[in-house]
């Protein structure tokens, strides 16, 4: 058997070259190698190439990079995570590329298993699809994504074995499997170094083949940022509730369902164990139970892709981002209920980014919304100015092409029934009329007696 040989935080990051491709993986701060990152943050290497689902938080894991200005482009799907970020992006300090989080996932993959690239439905007809190569297969318009490899792979485990065998804890799967799969150099940051043996063969995630390097070093709460504990209190509207509510009765035992942010979330706090729910998080979960109510945080808990800890219900599993896209878009969510800006006549949703912003962070959405079974989208039913937002034509840019299946409002409940839109309930204090004056799409009246 190999032995990996187990270095220092100061000998690793001496191993990244100015311009290297770093992959960094990790969601949020949790599964984050931060101390590799920070051990980097304290050289002068630089112009790098910064490859992560997002660049850690302010000060934090690759926002000290950002921070430090070593960072010459960034990739990943979820920048607005960070506001230091944004704004580099927005005064043109540092290049960037915007992916759809399973996309993301999904190059790595490949690139690790020496695919140069694939197809895939996500982000077809939207912003993030121009210049891409697109083709039509099996009656779907897809996009073509080449495969992603750095030069150099940052990943964080909770336990190794002297052979380089690595293993994950709860959800710090993430991003971490695949980019330690397709990089020159794999640098494991992990917890624990244990003699060969000690971990079980059925419980090794990434085997040692792939690792080259191993660095020891202890997490704390301050490593974790947001996530490092939870609070439970929060004020929620009547009006808001009420949608959760409805979207909550969409719902039935055995189902598969994911939750966006906003609304959406709300739809979590009524759902028990006992009504046989089964949650997805696209960061690797599946049984998503209540958050904890001891005050835990992410060291003691999975977290969701809120990145707020959460409990594992009996007959929960973990798994990969790359996994968890996989089964996004291989039709195993049944249900996801996500927030919308605009929903139009087409069935067009359009919900992570508005005119004159820059695409900064797109997330899993667009994975979502065509890749469930049905799309649920919750929202209010105008903008704060009074503007509609269930309308002729998205203006918006788009997150998917003829993917919403129902949408609820604060004021109504629509479906697209044989392609039509179709309004089919009010919901509590709402009127007709009201309804009428507030949506600019047609649509077709069936109310449900």
């Amino acid at each position: 058997m190999k032995s990996v040989p187990q270095i220092s935080l100061k000998e690793a990051v001496a191993l990244v070259k100015d311009g290297d491709v770093l992959l960094q993986g990790g969601f949020g701060m949790t599964g984050n190698p931060v101390h590799l990152m920070h051990a980097l943050a304290e050289t002068g290497t630089k112009n790098l190439t910064f490859i992560g689902n997002n660049v850690g938080e302010a000060g934090i894991g690759g926002g000290k990079l950002l921070r430090n200005g070593q960072i010459k482009k960034m990739i990943g799907s979820f920048f607005t995570s960070n506001p230091e970020a944004v704004k580099a992006a927005q005064d043109g300090d540092v290049a960037y590329e915007l992916l759809p989080q399973g996309t993301l996932a999904e190059a790595i993959r490949a690139g690790g298993a020496g695919i140069g690239g694939f197809y895939t439905p996500t982000s077809a007809g939207t912003e993030l699809a121009k210049g891409r190569e697109t083709k039509v297969i099996q009656g779907k318009e897809q996009v073509f994504i080449e495969g992603i490899r750095g030069n150099v792979a940052f990943v964080r485990a909770w336990r190794a074995d002297t052979a380089g065998n690595l293993s994950y804890r709860m959800t710090e799967q993430n991003f971490n499997r695949a980019m330690a799969t397709a990089a020159d150099l794999v640098i494991a940051e992990v917890e624990e170094i244990v003699p060969v043996g000690e971990i079980a063969p059925e419980h090794v995630h990434t085997p040692g083949s792939y690792v080259d390097y191993l660095v020891q070093a202890t997490l704390t709460t301050e490593d974790l940022g947001s996530s490092a504990s939870v609070s439970s209190s929060r004020k929620v509207s009547e009006r808001r509730m009420n949608m959760a509510k409805r979207a909550l009765q969409e719902l039935k035992r055995g189902d598969v369902v994911n939750l966006g942010i906003g609304i959406p979330t709300l739809v979590a706090d009524l759902i028990t164990p006992e009504d046989g729910i089964v949650m997805h998080t696209e960061n690797g979960m599946l049984g998503v139970g209540p958050a904890p109510t001891d005050g835990g945080g992410a060291m003691d808990y999975p977290v969701n892709a809120g990145k707020i800890p959460v409990t594992a219900l009996p007959g929960s599993s973990y798994f990969d981002s790359a996994d968890s896209f996989a089964m996004i878009r291989g039709k195993h969510v049944d249900i996801a209920v996500m927030g919308g800006l605009e929903v139009d006549e087409q069935a067009n949703l359009a919900n992570w980014a508005v005119p004159g912003q820059p695409l900064l962070g797109v997330g899993g959405a667009m994975d979502l919304a065509s890749g469930a079974k049905t799309l649920i989208i919750t929202m209010t039913h105008t903008n704060k100015d009074g503007s509609a937002k269930v309308v002729p034509t998205c203006a918006l840019p788009l997150t998917a092409l003829k993917a919403v299946d129902m949408i609820i409002t604060d004021l109504a409940v629509f479906r697209f029934i044989d392609g039509q839109l179709t309004l089919t309930e009010l919901m509590p204090g709402a009127t007709l009329e009201e309804v009428r004056a507030k949506t600019t799409a047609k649509f077709k009246e069936a109310l449900m007696a």
